[in-house]
């Protein structure tokens, strides 16, 4: 397999802000995937960026301890070279978000004001691939129910709110806020605070398998905040405004999603997600998985973002993570870390951005 023209070969000289980054941060994240990626490999891209070919550079950043930043970019440029990806459609740059993990107030057991639950996964809940689709089944699900009539689409947000698995035992939690509840769905993860001071963290486990469809886009096409305007701040504020109209919205997004329970073995640390490592906050970053292969380096530059600690956004980041609105080869969801601050963050990153992929020298050498 040969590496797509979407990789267009540049230098490290032409990245600006590449000197000034922080690649010890970024190397502390990659080498996380250079561990796990002993127990079972990545799998490949369609863009054709192998693996395998990461393994020189993974092997040694597993014998480094106490990495500088100076060292971390000698080791960046010594393994990879950088490649501008060309983005979708024509478009003259990519674009990034944020997402973080939400933290809430929650109870083991349903109480007057905890209602609202987190569900875990279903036993009746069956992963769908080429090898069991029955016939004319959207190719997009990749989950649903078994039934003796055959395969069937799964229940949707609508009705599992409104108590298709009640009775079941599969509520592993209860927010008191059904917004909360949403957004922890959104990001896929969140550390709760029970009520005896215990931290205890839920993440990704499946989901139903519709497609996602976010409330911005709903509210902005139906008048109710300008589209420029939408950040997930606006969004809860329209929410608290109009509690009689939350269903509504939310239902919009027939996606739902189910849970478990993580460890939080380092506080400092996001949630283990679809790498199978934990999120480094500023350095991990969700990409379309179909397209690229996780532990792929990628340098950022997002001239207008700020939130992260001051405009320009230059960082390296590591592709660690995956979302269903993630998509195209010049799309990225940056993690911006978890709690309260970390989502006055993520709310607001939605900028223009030019990406460019470290690939590793052997792969890429044939192209420069």
């Amino acid at each position: 397999m040969s590496i797509s023209s979407v990789f267009r070969p540049v230098s490290f000289d032409s990245l600006a802000g590449w000197p000034d980054d922080d690649h010890a941060a970024a190397f502390a994240a990659f080498v996380r995937s250079a561990w796990r990626i002993l127990e079972r490999p990545y799998r490949t891209g369609s863009l054709g960026v192998d693996c395998a070919a990461f393994e020189p550079a993974c092997a040694e950043a597993r014998g480094l301890t106490d990495v500088s930043a100076a060292a971390a970019r000698a080791f960046f440029e010594r393994h990879f070279l950088p490649f501008r990806v060309t983005p979708t459609e024509g478009a003259p740059h990519g674009f990034v978000t944020g997402f973080y993990e939400p933290q809430a107030d929650a109870s083991p057991a349903r109480t007057h004001r905890f209602r609202f639950p987190l569900y875990a996964r279903p036993g009746d809940l069956i992963d769908i691939d080429d090898s069991n689709r029955p016939p004319g089944f959207d190719p997009y699900l990749a989950f649903g129910r078994a039934t003796p009539a055959g395969i069937v689409e799964y229940d949707d947000r609508a009705a599992i709110e409104r108590g298709s698995l009640a009775g079941r035992g599969l509520e592993i939690a209860w927010l008191a806020d059904k917004v909360d509840v949403f957004f922890i769905h959104v990001q896929g993860a969140a550390r709760l605070r029970m009520p005896d001071g215990t931290l205890r963290r839920v993440t990704y486990a499946a989901k139903s398998g519709q497609r996602f469809s976010g409330p911005g886009r709903h509210l902005a096409d139906i008048g109710e905040i300008p589209l420029g305007d939408v950040t997930m701040q606006s969004i809860r504020a329209w929410l608290a405004n109009h509690p009689d109209r939350a269903d509504e919205v939310l239902r919009k997004n027939r996606s739902f999603i189910f849970f478990r329970d993580a460890p939080v073995d380092d506080p400092a640390l996001g949630p283990v997600a679809a790498a199978k490592v934990p999120l480094t906050p500023g350095r991990s970053m969700a990409v379309d998985r179909l397209l690229h292969t996780f532990g792929t380096p990628f340098f950022i530059d997002a001239p207008g973002l700020a939130a992260f600690g001051g405009a320009p956004f230059r960082r390296l980041m590591i592709a660690q993570d995956t979302g269903s609105a993630i998509v195209g080869p010049a799309r990225g969801d940056l993690f911006a870390g978890s709690g309260d601050a970390a989502g006055a963050i993520a709310g607001v990153v939605k900028h223009p951005a030019d990406f460019h992929a470290l690939l590793p020298r052997a792969l890429a050498g044939g192209r420069r």
